[in-house]
């Protein structure tokens, strides 16, 4: 009897995160239409705002709490970075889960949306190669912002460059996979794009 109720509860809890992801995905598909709607970037080379389902979100910052919180009890939350911030909500999440949350967009309607949403002093309104504290951040967050390959795989590199020993790349849809033979960085869970960055030394 216990065990059935346990799992009744287990049931209920998946229906409300059903129903609160549901409510989380239309507020962001609200934004999404008027963001790329209205991108100015170059739709040669670059995406508007293209948001991640909530929760694959969810999984991967969850991933890097669960990994840095042993290591950082007592100290300063972990600064995380999203380049390409869109809206802000990613920083939303990952600010609900104890981060410090910084973001990057250059886009200015989505720029607009996420100041107001998340704070508009760690939103900054900046290109992505002009940025110069990357490796500041404990854990690094990007949707893949660029859809020419050579581009794409160049911005891939010099990230995994900048970020700091001992932090987290959070890397969806990467052109590379050269990143799982780079003795730098080790995969923290096979089907998420979660990787630690465990020294610096350049591979």
């Amino acid at each position: 009897m216990i065990d059935g109720n346990n799992d009744m509860n287990e049931l209920d809890l998946e229906r409300e995160r059903d129903v609160l992801f549901g409510v989380i995905s239309r507020f962001i598909g609200y934004f999404t239409r008027d963001s790329q709607r209205l991108s100015q970037n170059d739709a040669q080379s670059e995406y508007p705002f293209v948001p991640m389902d909530p929760r694959q979100v969810y999984a991967q910052v969850k991933l890097a709490q669960d990994y840095l919180r042993p290591l950082s009890a007592g100290a300063e939350p972990a600064r995380f970075l999203d380049i390409g911030c869109g809206i802000g909500n990613i920083l939303l999440f990952a600010e609900q889960m104890d981060f410090e949350v910084w973001g990057i967009e250059k886009d200015p309607f989505p720029y607009k949306v996420a100041a107001k949403l998340v704070d508009s002093r760690r939103v900054i309104s900046a290109d992505i190669w002009e940025y110069e504290d990357y490796g500041q951040f404990k854990v690094i967050y990007y949707f893949r912002p660029f859809h020419e390959g050579n581009t794409q795989r160049r911005f891939e590199r010099f990230i995994e460059d900048q970020l700091q020993p001992g932090g987290i790349l959070i890397a969806n849809r990467k052109m590379s996979n050269d990143i799982d033979d780079d003795p730098r960085f080790r995969r923290l869970r096979e089907n998420l794009p979660v990787w630690v960055k465990e020294n610096g030394l350049v591979s």
